[in-house]
């Protein structure tokens, strides 16, 4: 199967060059008759399958089923989609033995599609906690979110809301933004060498307003306006 084709090999290499994780993305959407369970079955089946092959050559391999936010959709929708998404996963993790102690789980916020009403950051704290506790189990020791076209702030926000919540989490709730994380730090900077110090300035707030996040301690009102422009890029499905 492409994509799979000499990807142990390639893992023992990439160990030897000095990684010690790995990254697959596997895209799904909602729509009308989307997705199917064929698409949630092949797609939990993949990252079974490269998880497995990146513990055999000693990497940890971060599992990312992410699903789009494009579409009009409610959050109670966004749940439903994630809960049968992440059951499929850790089935097939399950079953091709794969250490879940040796994983971490990089999953979208349960959110409602890009075209339909925001919510606030508590709502999407409750349904995407209540999503992760009924279907990743307590020997994953870590959920790190991919912000999936929020602004930098909704992304914050969310991610501190979560870690407020008063029930059990036995995972810790983390990021691993990629937009979310370096939008206002790359517009700030604009490849000119006077404004790097003010970019990294940019930057370090931004992290620490997610460090804060972690703790359930952020309040918000980090970067100024460009922290709250949306990064949502319709279709956005390349791999990373």
């Amino acid at each position: 199967m492409q994509g799979f084709d000499s990807l142990g090999a390639r893992c023992a290499q990439y160990y030897k060059a000095g990684a010690r994780f790995a990254k697959w993305r596997a895209v799904l959407k909602i729509g009308p008759t989307e997705p199917s369970e064929l698409a949630i079955q092949e797609n939990a089946r993949g990252l079974a399958r490269y998880a497995i092959l990146c513990q055999e050559n000693g990497l940890v391999p971060i599992v990312e089923p992410e699903i789009l936010t494009d579409g009009p959709q409610g959050i109670e929708k966004c749940a439903a989609v994630t809960e049968a998404v992440l059951a499929a996963v850790y089935k097939a993790l399950n079953d091709h033995h794969v250490l879940l102690e040796g994983t971490l789980l990089k999953p979208n916020m349960v959110t409602p599609g890009s075209d339909a009403p925001k919510v606030t950051p508590e709502v999407i704290a409750e349904h995407t906690v209540t999503a992760l506790r009924r279907t990743v189990p307590a020997a994953v020791p870590g959920i790190v979110f991919l912000s999936g076209g929020q602004s930098e702030e909704e992304a914050t926000l969310n991610l501190s809301s979560m870690n407020k919540l008063d029930v059990l989490r036995p995972w810790t709730l983390s990021f691993s933004f990629g937009r979310a994380l370096q939008q206002t730090t790359l517009k700030t900077w604009g490849g000119k060498p006077e404004n790097v110090a003010v970019a990294q300035a940019a930057f370090l707030a931004r992290c620490k307003g997610n460090s804060e996040a972690t703790l359930g301690k952020y309040e918000g009102g980090g970067s100024g306006g460009l922290a709250s422009e949306s990064l949502h890029v319709k279709g956005y499905n390349h791999t990373l």
